[in-house]
């Protein structure tokens, strides 16, 4: 068999199985492979390859949004949970998905740590930013003592 038969037997195979094969690669190389052809591009967009990039829970994770999650597609929603972190459980936790390789990435709010004297002002305080993500708004300021 001659390369060009061999390279037009995998043209000939059916969309979804190109598309498993894509799945089992990373989010990068979907794009990538995308650019290749437009039976490619259709392939590795397709919401078979995403889902397998998408955590195993991401229904629960985004079930625990305080806001609403809004996507078409499932590569949709995987780029809108590596762009735009979810707040969830009442704002106590942010998460979102690392978009090199998927895994999730969880920041807790600093309220939700125990913190060894944490109510002594001596060595810790809280000071309120309007910027933060998390709904308490709160940053717990460590105060360093020095003895010399």
């Amino acid at each position: 068999m001659n390369e060009e038969n061999e390279i037009f037997g995998f043209w000939a195979l059916p969309e979804g199985c190109i598309s498993d094969i894509i799945s089992f690669t990373s989010p990068k190389d979907a794009c990538i492979v995308s650019a290749v052809s437009l039976g490619f591009k259709s392939a590795a967009e397709s919401d078979t390859v995403w889902e397998r990039f998408l955590p195993p829970d991401y229904r629960d994770i985004i079930a625990k949004s305080v806001y609403p999650v809004i996507y078409c597609s499932k590569k949709e929603l995987y780029f809108h949970l590596c762009d735009s972190p979810l707040i969830l459980d009442g704002g106590k936790l942010s998460f979102r998905l690392s978009k090199p390789s998927g895994k999730k990435c969880y920041m807790l709010c600093a309220r939700e740590l125990y913190i060894a004297w944490g109510d002594n002002p001596m060595y810790w305080n809280w000071k309120t930013l309007r910027e933060s993500r998390y709904i308490s708004r709160t940053l717990f300021i460590i105060h360093l003592i020095c003895s010399l």
